[in-house]
């Protein structure tokens, strides 16, 4: 079983998003997708998070919340359980922790070109259908922790259920 973070950093109505154009044999090739990775041995989900979105954007998160557990299961790859975070402060290297846009410079990142997009779009990009579940849940700010699992045959999505109970897809 596969232990996996994703972030979305939040700023004035957009999320940092990663569109997945640049590795071979990628999975999520061509699709939009939070910041994140898979967890190492003996690191903790938020480790993981801290880790893998400085390693891919340069910025060292200083608020966080842990918003939910995602358990993938399909008949191609191995069980996930993804922790999903959103993030709304951090800083760069050597610069004030104020978020300002104005002086970050979107990275250069192997896994794919980040890109700030408005909430209201996210939705028009290509996106794994489970991705805009989660997504929905993630904006609602006042949504508690949750637990989210979504079954896949090839990359359809073919039942999810959310705390439990069955999602009509």
């Amino acid at each position: 079983m596969k232990q996996t973070t994703l972030c979305y950093l939040e700023r004035d109505g957009q999320y940092l998003m990663l569109h997945r154009v640049k590795k071979q044999n990628d999975a999520s090739h061509d699709k939009w997708i939070g910041v994140g990775g898979k967890c190492e041995t003996d690191e903790s989900p938020d480790e993981c998070m801290l880790r893998e979105v400085h390693e891919e954007t340069g910025l060292t998160v200083t608020s966080w919340r842990y918003r939910g557990i995602v358990t993938f299961i399909s008949d191609i790859w191995p069980c996930e359980y993804m922790h999903l975070f959103t993030a709304d402060r951090w800083h760069q290297d050597d610069l004030l922790p104020d978020n300002d846009a104005e002086v970050w410079d979107l990275p250069d990142c192997d896994e794919g070109d980040l890109q700030w997009v408005e909430k209201e779009r996210l939705f028009d990009l290509t996106l794994w259908p489970g991705d805009r579940i989660f997504l929905r849940l993630i904006m609602d700010p006042e949504r508690p922790f949750f637990s989210l699992k979504l079954v896949y045959r090839g990359d359809d999505l073919v039942a999810a259920k959310l705390d439990g109970k069955d999602l009509a897809l």
